[in-house]
């Protein structure tokens, strides 16, 4: 299956936005209502859920489960790459760019985005990064 970068950023969207408390941990699944995504299928978010796992996105708890996976939290990471691509705009110009270049990781559109954002703030404060 194909990686789909739209669908790992809507993805974090929705599991930063979940009610959790503190201590609890969640059994996630491509099944999840809350987790659904028009024009993706359960296998594809499925799929999904275990590469922002892999990619070191999310915190799963050391939970093993044979309905989905553990999760407690997003990581420093997680919320790193979500901030730096939450706008979408800035969204779209970081995929406009590494389309540009021919390909792209996660870490590559968490630098490009990063490096909008700094031009975004240079220019409304004068401050060089």
């Amino acid at each position: 299956m194909k990686r789909d970068m739209d669908l790992i950023r809507e993805l974090l969207l929705k599991l930063e936005a979940l009610p959790m408390r503190t201590g609890d941990i969640f059994v996630i699944s491509g099944e999840d209502e809350e987790l659904a995504i028009p024009g993706y299928d359960a296998n594809q978010i499925e799929y999904h859920l275990v590469q922002i796992l892999k990619a070191g996105l999310i915190d799963d708890g050391g939970i093993k489960s044979m309905t989905g996976i553990g999760f407690i939290c997003l990581t420093p990471s997680g919320h790193d790459f979500i901030d730096s691509i939450r706008d979408p705009e800035t969204w779209t110009k970081t995929k406009k760019a590494a389309a540009g270049a021919g390909g792209f990781t996660i870490d590559l559109l968490k630098d490009l985005a990063k490096g909008f954002i700094k031009k975004q703030v240079e220019e409304l404060t004068g401050v060089k990064f």
